[in-house]
């Protein structure tokens, strides 16, 4: 839908509990982000990127402030309430993969759709395999799969349900440079070809300039929100 806001961030703030006392990962973060459009999220180690996007893909909860992810707040959910959003919406690409060891390239491709209870949807899972050049290794386990051949088949993942958001941390971080450009073009091409929402976090400057808008954090607050190239 044209001008829907697809993820909204309130007053966003994270503290956990240590020895020293608590410590503020974030601390009232806000923004809005529309349908279809591409962002990325970037600073220093240690400033709340990871953070920030687990608890916009519902994977933690919030101390304080609210998340609303299409048009649904998911901060006071439960885990179950939060999983099952995120298997109706939302695509998230890990920078380890996150591969179930003991599946295929297939297998795994299909774990969001069995989660949601629905069958026929090997044909799917293999075009996705396909396109992102992996047609070849379906019955191939990740350990006989390389870095960014794993990569492909989380993307591939992350796609099968049609998510209306996809969210990737550090996507090309453990990749070297021919296989991290090589990614890059997957992630951006199907995110076009999709109409998907993107929302990445990087330490690469040059693939968040690809982006609409870049927001940067310091500190665990946002220390500026600005256009990116794209």
């Amino acid at each position: 839908m044209t001008g829907e806001t697809i993820l909204k961030v309130e007053r966003l703030t994270k503290t956990y509990p240590t020895a020293a006392g608590p410590l503020t990962v974030l601390h009232e973060v806000s923004f809005a982000i529309m349908a279809g459009a591409t962002c990325a999220i970037v600073g220093p180690s240690g400033s709340g990127k990871t953070t920030l996007l687990g608890l916009c893909a519902g994977l933690d909860r919030p101390s304080g402030g609210t998340v609303a992810l299409a048009g649904r707040e998911i901060g006071g959910l439960d885990e179950d309430g939060r999983a099952r959003i995120r298997n109706e919406a939302v695509g998230f690409v890990f920078q380890n993969f996150q591969l179930v060891p003991t599946l295929t390239a297939l297998e795994n491709v299909l774990v969001p759709l069995e989660l949601r209870g629905e069958g026929g949807g090997e044909g799917e899972a293999r075009a996705l395999l396909e396109r992102v050049g992996l047609g070849a290794r379906l019955d191939h386990y990740p350990v006989k799969l390389s870095g960014g051949e794993q990569q492909r088949v989380a993307l591939a993942r992350a796609f099968v349900n049609r998510p209306r958001i996809l969210f990737c941390d550090e996507p090309t971080g453990n990749l070297d440079g021919d296989t991290a450009h090589a990614m890059v073009e997957l992630i951006f091409g199907l995110n076009r070809e999709r109409g998907t929402t993107l929302v990445l976090v990087t330490h690469d400057l040059e693939l968040a300039r690809r982006t609409q808008r870049i927001i940067r954090l310091r500190h665990g607050a946002v220390a500026s929100d600005e256009l990116g190239t794209a």
